[in-house]
């Protein structure tokens, strides 16, 4: 599901951090806490993030996400739920299957991306009038303000704040929950049910934010400890911190809010196209409909691209990106040092004209031009359980 500012973010709340619910079980493996969008959060255990990354694409990662906003929309039935929902953003929520999730974003008045989002639909006939949504810690209280005061009288949002969210991610995610769990090996990408693990009480999806296989668990916060510590005694699990799920992200080519996407981009700049429902794409019936539809008929003037930098030298976001002849045509985002390929990636918007894959560009780090070209994204192919 969605993921939070880089690591090496400034942090501009100056607030005392917030603790989540296994902020205990982080100091007793030893993490490295840092403030983190409005909480103390592990950055990386001992091994260090190179050794965490490459577990997570081998094994099975163990995440602390409990960070993240939880909340339902709440609803006499569906219909009611998913018009209140698609009036703030360019998903088909009308349509979504019960127990199946989507990815969306909220959009302002101008098409802009006030945050990106996964909603759920129960599975459970009882359930049916509820939508459950995950929006990123950094913006949640933004997003609640936002949908609390565009939602109809007969609508309204619950904020979950005693639910934690754990996130298990990796080759052999489904092998180490079906120990606890058998059920949920057989559950298909981007589905949604309630379970037990245990005597613990579960929401779980198949979902995540690392391009690997995986599952996010929203549980009790009372419940939280015990679910980590049964997860993490698995010789498959190592617990991961916030260092390596940003480089796992940008492997797989996922936006970040405030970094790749923000108030300033539309879906369609953002290559996120694939999440905008056909049915909404020609209706519209949603904030910034108008410079959306205007852009998927006639290109946007700018796009998200992959960049491959030559040499060993990282792109970090900023980055001034620029043609042969000099002129700066776009920036970098998002940019780090990819452990699984050996070698720097990033991302940017460049000027459509340069967005074609193979392009040849400069990013100029340090006053010093760094070849590059534009390359498909993932980086690293996703290894979703189809």
């Amino acid at each position: 599901m969605t993921i939070e500012l880089a690591p090496s973010a400034d942090i501009k709340s100056l607030r005392t951090p917030r603790r989540t619910p296994l902020h205990a079980q982080h100091l007793a493996l030893g993490a490295r806490m840092a403030p983190f969008a409005g909480y103390d959060m592990p950055i990386q255990y001992p091994a260090g993030i190179i050794a965490e990354h490459n577990w997570t694409r081998e094994n099975a990662g163990l995440f602390d996400v409990s960070h993240m906003g939880q909340a339902y929309l709440i609803a006499a039935d569906h219909a009611a739920a998913a018009a209140a929902l698609e009036a703030l953003c360019p998903a088909d929520v009308r349509d979504l299957p019960p127990g199946r999730q989507r990815y969306s974003q909220l959009l302002s008045d101008d098409g802009g991306i006030l945050d990106d989002f996964m909603v759920t639909r129960p599975s459970a006939a009882p359930e049916d009038g509820r939508l459950f949504l995950v929006v990123n810690a950094s913006r949640k209280d933004v997003d609640y303000a936002h949908i609390e005061s565009r939602l109809p009288k007969d609508v309204h949002l619950e904020k979950r704040e005693d639910r934690a969210l754990i996130a298990l991610q990796g080759p052999q995610a489904s092998a180490v929950l079906a120990k606890l769990g058998p059920d949920a090996a057989a559950m298909p990408f981007m589905s949604a049910q309630k379970t037990r693990f245990g005597a613990i009480d579960c929401h779980v999806s198949r979902s995540g934010y690392t391009g690997e296989d995986g599952y996010e668990i929203s549980v009790a916060t009372s419940s939280a400890a015990a679910l980590w510590t049964a997860l993490a005694a698995d010789p498959l699990v190592k617990p991961i911190g916030l260092g390596a799920r940003d480089s796992l992200r940008l492997e797989a080519g996922l936006c970040l809010y405030g970094h790749d996407i923000d108030e300033t981009t539309s879906p369609v700049e953002a290559a996120l196209v694939w999440s905008i429902a056909k049915r909404r794409r020609s209706e519209g019936g949603f904030p910034g409909a108008e410079r959306i539809q205007r852009e998927l008929a006639a290109g946007p003037s700018r796009k998200r691209v992959g960049l491959l930098p030559e040499g060993r030298q990282p792109a970090r976001e900023g980055a001034e990106i620029v043609s042969a002849d000099g002129a700066v045509v776009g920036r970098v985002t998002s940019g780090g040092f990819s452990p699984t390929l050996s070698r720097p990636i990033a991302m940017g918007y460049v000027t459509t004209a340069y967005a074609a894959v193979g392009t040849p560009l400069d990013i100029l780090v340090r006053g010093k031009a760094l070849p590059a070209r534009v390359t498909a994204m993932p980086f690293v192919a996703h290894r979703y359980a189809r």
